[in-house]
């Protein structure tokens, strides 16, 4: 039976780990196994942090609105609820770069559900 050879495929799977953990500290990048595992924790830590982004950007948008709100008197909540009672529609992420943007149509946005607000 003839000799197998497999230094070809394990060099281009070693080579592959080596690439992704490219950047790694110490021993992380340099040697298989350890790299195989840094690889295996980066690649998790991905997985699961880019379904971690959307609730971190959720916040990131209710301060920024909580913000505007404060600075014209009305807290987040009433002016969610008076947003929703008043039947305007717009997302979070819009209305927190609107009052980023554009603070002179939030802020007429806000006087226009102020009425609602206090009912």
């Amino acid at each position: 039976m003839p000799r197998v050879k497999r230094w070809v495929t394990s060099h281009h799977r070693h080579k592959k780990v080596l690439a992704l953990t490219k950047g790694h500290i110490g021993t992380k990048h340099r040697l298989i196994r350890r790299a195989t595992e840094s690889m295996i924790h980066s690649l998790s830590y991905a997985y699961a942090h880019r379904r971690e982004r959307k609730g971190d950007m959720r916040k990131l948008w209710i301060a920024r609105i909580n913000a505007a709100c404060r600075s014209q008197g009305i807290t987040y909540s009433r002016f969610m609820d008076a947003l929703r009672k008043s039947g305007i529609g717009i997302n979070r992420k819009m209305l927190a770069d609107m009052a980023v943007r554009e603070p002179e149509s939030f802020n007429r946005l806000l006087a226009q559900v102020s009425g609602k607000a206090e009912s």
